[in-house]
């Protein structure tokens, strides 16, 4: 969502309109911003079978679900990935394929269009090889390139996915230049949100306000040139809005999250969350889950909602912000958003944009995504 976007704009009538399905946290990548938890490997046993997942993509779709999207990890690691698209699409649902295109071949890409898969959003960090493939920490570049050109050769409406944070912004013009010869029709820039591995790494990765205004001054001008030709959206991050995000449209309100071990999630960082109860579909219906559970309704709505946000005027369109975050920064899941001027907590983010405006004494390598990385990294 676009910072011009900032409050909810569709009405689930208390239905799950998106559903994310995550086939499973393994990923041939190692990025240093990644959202999935920090223990990720130890999922890689407990994913949901083929038939448990078309289970429970039927469940959700008898609740009115109507966007899929097949994600991860890499989604391409399933086998079943094909099998699980055509089921997908014979019960309903508009499917995409959410990637980083490590895997898909142009057989694979030919038997998920017969499928019926829709869209391909394919995640993108540079249009220097080098940066990318360091960025990535794996040689990546050269195949998401090929994997462009052979998703738009075979007719896929496309959504370029661009993490942003301070080592890309000056990659913007490049790959909006990239996209426009290719002619991709979405492009999301979106300044990363600073949760599990991006926190970690948040001092190295945030940018400073003066270079995100220059970076959207580029986005500003490629909207004048290309109209709706190529729907640009720039997310900026909410550290530096004064005002929070309305995280997921609100709390269980029209995302739904399945975990690659079938956990039911308002949002893909819920279980970060200390003192609630998470379910699996293997254990309870995706009905109950969702209308009925104690983890959907914790946060739904605003009845909840603590001091200053119970007062606020904007209460009905940011919901408090983020429960991640305000965890993630205060210990407290209930406490008002940090990234909000008017939290008790504000100074935390302050002091974190204050930082990202100085100049670092020294650079700290990148925390990268793999098994046995939080351990290596807090020992040295």
């Amino acid at each position: 969502m676009s910072h011009e976007q900032n409050t909810p704009s569709l009405s689930g009538q208390g239905k799950p309109l998106w559903v994310s399905a995550e086939l499973t946290y393994r990923c041939p990548l190692k990025c240093s911003w990644c959202s999935n938890p920090l223990d990720f490997d130890d999922y890689a046993a407990r994913e949901l079978s083929t038939e448990e997942w078309k289970q429970a993509l039927k469940e959700a779709r008898d609740l009115g679900a109507l966007q899929l999207g097949f994600t991860g990890g890499e989604p391409l690691l399933r086998d079943d990935l094909e099998e699980l698209v055509a089921y997908a699409d014979s019960i309903g649902f508009y499917t995409n394929l959410i990637t980083s295109a490590i895997g898909l071949t142009e057989e694979r890409l030919i038997a998920l269009k017969a499928a019926g898969l829709k869209q391909v959003q394919l995640s993108m960090q540079a249009m220097q090889p080098a940066l990318t493939d360091t960025l990535v920490g794996a040689r990546a570049h050269a195949v998401k390139l090929d994997a462009a050109r052979m998703i738009k050769a075979h007719g896929f409406p496309m959504v370029l996915n661009v993490p942003l944070f301070r080592q890309n912004l000056g990659e913007i013009d490049a790959l909006l230049a990239w996209a426009d010869e290719l002619g991709i029709e979405y492009v999301e820039l979106a300044n990363i949100q600073y949760y599990n591995w991006a926190l970690m790494n948040r001092d190295e990765l945030m940018p400073t306000l003066t270079e995100l205004r220059a970076a959207e001054a580029v986005v500003q001008r490629w909207r004048e040139k290309q109209g709706d030709k190529m729907r640009i959206y720039f997310v900026i991050p909410d550290y530096y809005e004064g005002r929070p995000k309305a995280c997921m449209n609100g709390w269980g309100a029209i995302h739904l999250t399945l975990a690659p071990d079938g956990v039911a999630l308002p949002c893909l960082e819920a279980r970060v969350i200390p003192g609630l109860d998470f379910i699996s579909v293997r254990d309870q219906p995706l009905a109950w889950i969702w209308e009925e559970s104690p983890l959907f309704r914790k946060y739904r709505g605003l009845e909840w909602l603590p001091e200053p946000c119970n007062s606020c005027g904007d209460k009905d369109k940011d919901f408090g912000g983020c429960r991640c975050q305000a965890l993630l920064l205060t210990g407290d899941a209930g406490a008002t958003d940090p990234a909000c001027s008017r939290s008790p907590h504000h100074h935390l983010v302050q002091e974190a944009v204050a930082h990202a405006g100085k100049p670092l004494r020294f650079h700290k390598p990148l925390v990268k995504r793999w098994a046995g990385a939080v351990s290596t990294a807090f020992m040295g």
